[in-house]
Parts: C-alpha cells; structure tokens; sequence
C-alpha cells in the first residue's frame, strides 16, 4: 500500500516537504496531524514503546476476522488507529527515560513543526515542551491542544469531549426546553479543536516562512468549543423572553427545523420570504398570508407556524415531502442515518470520506472513515491507505532524520528509551 496518495495534479502536495513530530494521542490532537498529514506532510508520530497511542486498544478491531468488539489476532488494528494514523510514520518513545527528552531534540532539529496534546504542563515536565524545542530549533512552531489552554487561569480538570461540552454550553443547546443535558453525538469538542489548531499551525508556518521565526500556538479545547457556541448567540435569546433551547426548530429563522414525515424525518430552512412564500405553496396554504408574510410575523409566530408545517409532513411519505418542496424551490432534506450519509456516493467521490484499510487485509465493506474535504484544482489532497504498525519505522526515521547510527539506535533500544 502506498504511503501517499497518487499524485497527477500540476504542483506538489500544499506541505510537502514539511516534517511533522507528533506526540499526540487519543483523537483531539491526531485529528490535526492527520489533517496535516492529508495536505502532504510527513507525520512522524511518537508514541511509547509500551502499547503506543492508547487508541491502539481501542475497540472495535479490524483484522483477519473482520470487524469485531475484541481483538483475537495480534495483527488485529482497532479502527481508531486505521482512521487516525494513516499516512503517518510511527516511532517509538519512552517519554519518561531519562535520555528521551534528548532524543526528541534531534528530531525537533531538523523538523518544522511539533503537536502534542498532553495536559497542562506536562510537555515541560517530560523536557518535550515549546521551550525545549525552541532552544534546539528557534523556527519551530509547536502547537498545544489541551482541555484548558496553557496560558491563563490553570485548571487541574481532565479534558474529556463529554467534560468540555458541558463546560462550554453545547449541552443546555441541543433538546427541549426543560430535557436533560444533551450530548452532541460527533465528539465535536474533540474534532473542532484541531481544526482551529491546524488553522494556527498554517498562519505560525506562514510567519516562520517569512521571519525565520517560530512559536508556540496554544490551543484550548474549550475556548474552540466555547466560541462555537458564542457564535450561534443563543444565550441571548433569553433576554428575549425566548428559550435558549428549542429542539427541532429554530424560532428565529422560523420556518426552520425537522419535522416528523409518515416514514421519517424532513429538515426544511425557508426563512427568506421567497423560500416561504414556495412552502406555503407546496402545502396549497397560499392564501395563509398574514401573518407569514414577512419575516418578522413568521418569527412572531412560530409555534403556529411549525405546528402547521409539520400537521401537513405528517400525512406523507419523505419522498412526497422534498419532490413537492424542491418543486417551489424550498430548502429541504430528508434526515439520514450516519451509515447512510458516509456512503453518500458524492461524499466518497470528492474524497469526503473514504474507504479504511487494514495494511495486511485491505478494505472492507464497513469501513468508511473521514476523508479530506479540503480539495485544490492544482495541489492533489487526501489521506494515504498506509498504516504503520507500532515502531514500524524506527530505523527509517531515527537514523535518517535524526542521523543515529545503527549502533546508536541499538543502545537506545537496549536501554529500552526506543
């Protein structure tokens, strides 16, 4: 299997050429290496020489068996691995030697770009964190993922997606007014911090491109999640006298939000006036007017609204909805399961998402994963089928980039630092 994607544009990959050290775990931080890696840099991820990336013993597996809760075969690979380490070199080591912190120098020397996701302080501790590499290499740039930031008031809190939800307000959202906290299903604390980590590490390479001069991008799991929510300003809507949660629909926009069909469900978003003059026509209730007319008398009256749409959903079938719907023009759609949509044939030809694949047992039918959905018309994007196995590329990588020899490598290696 290739460790790259196949390459038939007119420029090379957007990062080619630039060398990652990555020593992340579990998904927040990987998530963003991988994004790294998918734009064309080399990923080399460390991981400790006792099991590595705890993801590694994650269930479910994927292996001679197929898919399975248990893994029954040593080469067995839990599909958080298969989906977060391809395209990825894997080296092994123990952070916690003595003598490790040195070895993580000679690769930060010749890299340009170092991610971990450890909790607060614990970088510095290990003698891995941004002053460590910046006195090796001053044009790193090192970013920080972690639950609370590594500036500003400390918090010995363990960062977990569900913990950083409801710190940040996602969870008081989503449902009804008066439901239970509900948790978002995508891990969307852990996937929405990388992304903002990536954008950060790109303006910092940028910069260190121009200056010579690198720095440390700090990332807090919080803040992403937090400004996500700001940004929506739902807690206003109470100074309004509206509830900050509204379920399936959205009062402001009205019409808008999901609404039960005779064998599913419908998502429909008319809240300009030409996009609700063509709902009121699919349903035949023209003559409605007043008071949906305008956009104001909607929002005013949005329970009456949405009680009528849905009244007309109910008696048929999804497929009758959105033909009727897409006629007048009305933004709409039927609500997919998550099999379904990840199979969506566009998706899996733009490279949205993709088919996983075991690096001795190949593809299954099953195993679709995040592609890369950033696509250039001249740079070629996208994830590499390749999966290292743990340590896989030791020598490779420790004696080409960190330029040990053999000798070398077998010393750190008996005394178990590699």
């Amino acid at each position: 299997m290739s460790r790259q994607p196949a390459d038939d544009h007119a420029l090379p990959r957007p990062l080619e050429g630039v060398t990652v050290v990555d020593l992340t775990i579990a998904l927040a931080g990987p998530y963003a290496t991988l994004l790294l890696a998918g734009l064309g840099a080399r990923v080399i991820k460390v991981e400790n020489r006792a099991g590595g990336d705890r993801v590694r013993n994650n269930a479910p597996y994927f292996g001679r068996d197929g898919l399975s809760l248990r893994r029954t075969h040593d080469d067995d690979m839990s599909i958080g691995t298969l989906e977060r380490s391809r395209g990825k070199e894997s080296v092994t080591l123990d952070l916690k030697r003595p003598g490790a912190a040195e070895v993580f120098e000679d690769l930060v020397r010749n890299a340009d770009i170092v991610v971990e996701n450890f909790s607060r302080g614990t970088a510095d501790r290990l003698g891995v964190g941004y002053g460590a590499a910046r006195a090796v290499n001053p044009s790193i740039v090192y970013c920080s993922v972690s639950g609370f930031g590594s500036r500003g008031r400390s918090s010995g809190g363990k960062a977990m997606d569900a913990i950083i939800q409801a710190l940040s307000g996602a969870m008081m959202t989503s449902g009804e007014p008066g439901d239970p906290p509900v948790r978002v299903g995508v891990p969307v604390a852990d996937l929405s911090a990388p992304l903002y980590a990536v954008i950060g590490i790109l303006g910092a390479l940028r910069q260190a491109e121009r200056t010579g001069v690198g720095q440390h991008v700090d990332i807090s799991m919080l803040g992403a999640l937090t400004a996500l929510v700001a940004s929506e300003q739902s807690h206003l809507l109470e100074a309004f006298g509206l509830p900050a949660r509204n379920g399936r629909f959205m009062p402001r926009l009205a019409p808008f939000g999901v609404f039960a069909a005779a064998d599913g469900w419908v998502a429909i978003c008319a809240p300009e006036d030409k996009f609700a003059r063509g709902l009121l026509t699919a349903m035949g209730e023209e003559e409605l007017g007043e008071p949906y007319a305008t956009r104001d008398g909607r929002v005013n009256n949005a329970d009456a609204l949405h009680s009528a749409i849905e009244a007309w959903t109910r008696d048929l079938p999804v497929s009758d909805v959105i033909a009727r719907l897409e006629a007048e023009g009305v933004p709409c759609a039927p609500v997919r399961k998550p099999s379904d949509a990840v199979r969506d044939p566009l998706s899996l030809e733009r490279g949205d998402t993709a088919a996983l694949s075991h690096p001795l047992y190949g593809p299954a039918d099953e195993l679709v994963g995040s592609g890369m959905p950033v696509h250039m018309s001249a740079s070629p994007t996208g994830y590499a089928d390749y999966v290292p196995r743990l340590g896989e590329d030791n020598e490779q990588v420790f004696c080409g980039l960190a330029g040990y020899s053999h000798e070398r490598l077998e010393q750190l290696m008996r005394e178990e630092i590699i």
